[in-house]
């Protein structure tokens, strides 16, 4: 079902209301598909739109490009392009990216937005689980994954892989955009009242709330079944097709890593782990959350690449019970032991618009119902 097509209604209107704030939720992302707010070289389509973001598809050309960049206030990203390209690669019928090269493909969506209206991207889970960098750039842009108000124009995704060869194609969604009005980010005490009220996250003592955010620690201890603590990426040419569902053996392309016999897990240099949190997660239908990036005075490690925290994540049918975020961690410089219970980032809140209609769980299809240490989609379950 496409969502450009829907006739327009009375649904369409409050996202156009300055007075509202807050992160669009999904009935709103459809509205804007609907008034052209959100453009597309296609017609946008319902398995695009999640609880409160829009996947975002890759367009028919990639172009390698010798290093990373940002346009900056004066140039276009084609401008940069022009300058910079030193192979273009046709995506129509699928093509290999290739670790420790940067690509930088344009997006079949585009914005057209109005005053107070902003956004933000990230990776999707399985794009970040992959270890596939993935950043948003615009026009004459000077931060990335980041979209200023009152944007007008075309979006390009830079891609990096990292641990594996990848396979992608026109139309792969490797990242998601959220879009706000106004600044809906929670303060300290909004935050604490919340999870006092909701319980966002499920802490053993006292929460670790600074900086508006709900602090997570890594788990150590692993599964009592399988005494996993974490997976490690192996060194493979083999490429994975980011389209593929539940289709690669584990085995082929991940070291298994178990608990440690004393002490914390030891992060070799430059390797790259999924591992879970001690805390389990839990996002009511009215608020989205996103986890911030490493802090270096708790260690010189990476953590978490991609994916937002939907509204609805670690709810069930039977309610609320919560869910582990799974983290995809690289240490950097050094090798850095990683202690069971160790602060590595922070959730931060943000409040919808307006509740959304499609909260994340299995009636959606979302991939990470429920999870624990899990990885990217394309692997067996």
């Amino acid at each position: 079902m496409t969502v450009t097509s829907q006739p327009a209604g009375q649904a369409v209107l409050p996202f156009l209301e300055e007075t509202r704030t807050g992160i669009w939720p999904a009935q709103w992302l459809r509205a804007a598909a609907v008034q052209g707010v959100i453009q597309a070289e296609e017609d946008i389509v319902a398995a695009q739109i999640q609880p409160a973001s829009i996947d975002l598809r890759l367009g028919d050309t990639a172009y390698r490009v010798p290093a990373s960049f940002l346009p900056g206030p004066s140039m276009t990203v084609r401008g940069k392009l022009d300058i910079l390209a030193e192979q273009e690669i046709d995506l129509t019928g699928g093509a290999v990216l290739e670790t420790g090269k940067v690509y930088i493909v344009p997006l079949q969506e585009r914005l057209k937005l109005k005053r107070r209206m902003s956004g933000v991207a990230n990776p999707k889970s399985s794009t970040g689980r992959l270890d596939v960098f993935a950043r948003l750039i615009t026009d004459f842009g000077t931060e990335f994954d980041t979209v200023h108000e009152k944007y007008a124009g075309p979006l390009w995704l830079e891609i990096a892989p990292g641990s594996f060869n990848v396979k992608v194609r026109k139309g792969s969604r490797l990242a998601q955009l959220r879009l706000r009005t106004g600044n809906p980010r929670t303060s300290d005490s909004g935050v604490r009242e919340l999870n006092e009220s909701v319980r966002i996250v499920r802490y053993e003592g006292e929460p670790d709330i600074k900086y508006s955010g709900l602090a997570l620690s890594v788990d150590v201890a692993g599964d009592p079944v399988s005494g996993i603590v974490a997976y490690k990426a192996k060194k493979t040419r083999r490429p994975i097709d980011m389209d593929k569902v539940n289709f690669y053996d584990i085995d082929d392309f991940w070291i298994r890593v178990p608990k440690p016999e004393r002490g914390g897990l030891i992060l070799q240099k430059d390797e790259f782990y999924i591992l879970a949190t001690k805390e389990f997660v839990a996002i009511p239908h009215h608020v989205a959350a996103d986890m911030v990036a490493y802090d270096t005075l708790v260690g010189e490690f990476r953590v978490h690449y991609a994916g937002f925290f939907d509204p609805g994540f670690g709810y069930t049918e039977a309610g609320h019970q919560g869910a582990k975020i799974v983290l995809e961690v690289r240490s950097h410089e050094v090798p850095f032991m990683i202690e069971h219970g160790q602060v590595v980032g922070r959730v931060m809140v943000e409040r919808l618009a307006e509740k959304t209609d499609m909260p994340y769980g299995a009636n959606i299809g979302s991939s990470y119902h429920g999870q624990g240490l899990t990885l990217g989609k394309q692997f067996k379950r």
